[in-house]
Parts: C-alpha cells; sequence; structure tokens
C-alpha cells in the first residue's frame, strides 16, 4: 500500500567533471532536484526530479518543479493511500495540465516503493527483463572536430555501444566527417540536434546521410510532428524524435504521419512509468525500437532510467553512462559503473531501487531543503 506521509525536498549542486554544451547552452555545475519520501510503514524511497536549471529542453525548470510539486504534485499524493503506482498516476494527472517532470518525480517514486514493499527489484516492477542494457555515450559540442574525433575514439574504446554528438548549425558536417575517417565506416555513430534546424535548411540535412549515422535526433522544433514528416521520406537516416513524444498520443502521431522511425523515452519528459510503458507498448507492437534518454541524472535519476531500459524493446543503446562519465564522486553507492563490453547490470539481486544514498555527501552539497508533511 502506497502511502506517503512526508516528503523532503533538496536541491544539491553537483559539479560535472566538464561543461556539457548543446545547441541552447553550456552547463559546468548540475543543479539537481532530489526528493526522499517516507512511506505511512516506516519505509523510505528516493527520486530525482529531471529539471534543468533553465527552461532551454523544457519550459520546466528545477524552480518550477519546486513550486508544482509543493502547491499542487504534493497534495494530491500526501497522506492519500494507492493500491497501485498506476492509481498514484492517475491521482496526478486528473485535471492537471503539464509539469511532467514534477509529477515523474513523484510518481516514479510511487513504483519504486511499490517494489520495495513487494520486495521486488524495480525492474521486475516495470516489466523488465534483461540483467544487462547496452550504453550510449552522449558528448556535448566540442570546440574542433578533431577534439570531438578524439572523445568519440575514447568512448568507443572504452566499451560505449554508441556515440551521441551534439550539434548545431556551423558544427555538425565537417564535425561528423571528421569524426567518421577517425574512427573507421562501422563505428556506431548518432548526432542529436536539438531542434537547431527548420525545414527550409533540408537540403544541408540530407547530407548527413553520407555518413552512415544510425539516426539524427530531434533536428527540427521540440514540439513538431508534422515538419518532420516532411523530412523523413527524404532523409535516409532515421529520425529520432524525443521533445515531440510528450505522450502515447504524440507516438502514434509519429508513426502515422510517418514523421520518424525511433523514439527516445525519457520518463520525466513524460510524467513517469506508465506513459513511458504505454509508449514502449506501442512501439514493441509497430516494430519502432526505441532506448532511455539521460538528462544528466545524477545516481538517483539513473537507477530509475536503467530499471526502465531493462524492457525488452529498448532495444538501442540508452545515454545511461556510469557515475564517472560526468561526477567525480556521485551520490549513491555503489556508483554506476559499465563493463568492458558496453554494459550496465541491472541490479535485480535488490528491491526496489537497488541503491543506497550517500546521506552525507547529499547532505553536504544541500544548498536548498524542504520537508512537506
Amino acid at each position: 500500500m502506497i502511502c506517503f506521509k512526508k516528503f523532503t525536498l533538496r536541491e544539491i549542486h553537483l559539479p560535472l567533471k566538464e561543461p556539457f554544451k548543446i545547441s541552447s547552452g553550456t552547463e559546468t555545475i548540475r543543479r539537481i532536484f532530489l526528493l526522499q519520501l517516507f512511506n505511512a510503514d516506516g519505509s523510505e524511497t528516493w527520486s530525482e526530479c529531471c529539471a534543468g536549471a533553465l527552461p532551454n529542453y523544457s519550459y520546466e525548470t528545477i524552480d518550477t518543479a519546486w513550486l508544482a510539486i509543493k502547491n499542487w504534485c504534493a497534495p494530491r499524493v500526501l497522506h492519500k493511500t494507492f493500491d497501485s503506482p498506476q492509481e498514484l498516476n492517475q491521482a496526478l494527472r486528473r485535471d492537471f495540465r503539464g509539469h511532467n517532470m514534477a509529477k515523474a518525480a513523484l510518481e516514479m517514486a510511487g513504483w519504486a516503493m511499490a517494489a520495495q514493499l513487494e520486495n521486488i527489484p524495480l525492474a521486475e516492477k516495470l516489466g523488465g527483463e534483461r540483467k544487462k542494457i547496452a550504453t550510449g555515450i552522449s558528448l556535448g559540442i566540442q570546440d574542433t572536430p578533431i577534439i570531438l574525433a578524439e572523445k568519440v575514439q575514447q568512448a568507443l574504446d572504452e566499451g560505449y555501444q554508441k556515440a551521441k554528438m551534439k550539434i548545431k548549425p556551423g558544427q555538425d558536417l565537417e564535425f561528423i566527417a571528421t569524426v567518421r575517417r577517425e574512427v573507421g565506416d562501422n563505428a556506431p555513430l548518432m548526432v542529436d540536434a536539438n531542434n537547431a534546424y527548420t525545414l527550409d535548411q533540408i537540403d544541408h540535412l540530407k547530407k548527413f546521410d553520407d555518413f552512415n549515422l544510425m539516426m539524427i535526433e530531434q533536428p527540427l522544433a521540440y514540439d513538431d510532428i508534422y515538419l518532420h514528416s516532411k523530412l523523413q521520406p527524404h532523409f535516409k537516416t532515421p529520425i529520432c524524435l524525443d521533445e515531440s513524444i510528450a505522450n502515447l498520443e504524440k507516438a502514434k502521431e509519429m508513426v502515422a504521419l510517418g514523421s520518424g522511425r525511433i523514439i527516445n523515452i525519457k520518463p520525466g519528459r513524460l510524467g513517469g512509468f506508465a506513459e513511458s510503458i504505454a509508449i514502449h507498448d506501442f512501439c514493441q507492437e509497430n516494430n519502432i525500437p526505441v532506448w532511455c534518454g539521460g538528462m544528466l541524472e545524477s545516481g538517483v535519476g539513473r537507477a530509475y532510467n536503467v530499471a526502465l531500459a531493462s524492457l525488452p524493446n529498448f532495444t538501442l543503446p540508452g545515454d545511461v553512462s556510469p557515475s564517472s562519465r560526468y561526477w567525480t564522486q556521485d551520490v549513491v553507492s555503489p556508483e554506476w559503473t559499465m563493463d568492458k563490453n558496453g554494459m550496465v547490470t541491472v541490479p535485480w539481486d535488490k528491491p526496489g531501487l537497488g541503491i543506497e544514498i550517500d546521506i552525507d555527501r547529499v547532505e553536504k552539497l544541500t544548498v536548498r531543503k524542504e520537508t512537506l508533511k
């Protein structure tokens, strides 16, 4: 029985090992929103809201999510009894538009708590199957093509099964060409445009077909389905939609219109696991491969992504890099690791999240804290 009696909201500042640059901005310190949740029976779990500091990827930010959880989400959940996480999900969605990242922080915690109460791993509760999941790396925009090529080669040498390169106009074709030349024709490469292009640039975008890419992610507007359907038929490279897929209905639109051939599922973007699983199942039925994207989460958020990526239709390597990819020291124990073959182990031997929180480190990194009862 899920019945949260108290939430503690925390903002921590976790320095990145190196700046992470995409088409809409650069981060050097990650503001991370963690939640510590206490159940009525004395059980405890943690979750993470993946919202960033600025409204560049999404209109949601850590500050809007804090307000949304405090004012609108918590009153729907605190001291309420739910027989299942699906029931908790419905309570968060009823007559409440948007704010998916805020909702997801509580909805996914409901799944973790349910798994813990049933004494099963979160992956099993979600319907996962894989014991290990393939891992890709996400590389921010670099200053020169050769620096990017060196970072891609290093990542492939370490075992990563996919190298995702962030791009934008002016820092794309030359960069990709250099990487392809340096790492070989068969290296698993993709690019992520973070909606930096328009359909007027179709002739430019079609040149990406020369590089044998696994996919190009979200080349056009962040909320577009229709214009991507005008690009994909002229484009050999599969389009992967990310920001555009806000719910199951958008996934159905993508398939119906032929707007893309792959979907990046981020549970925070979708309001949690219930919608993520629904999209996963729909894509599986329609032969659309999916993969799990990352949002520079700490090891807490990574636990949720790893569990989700164990579902059967997550057939492409996800952005579930080990802790050492981004952080000198994570906030979980043990830290997430990757083997030499680029595989992350799903914690099937432990109930719930399968990790321990380094509470002393979290306390040292905390810059804001509030308890809701």
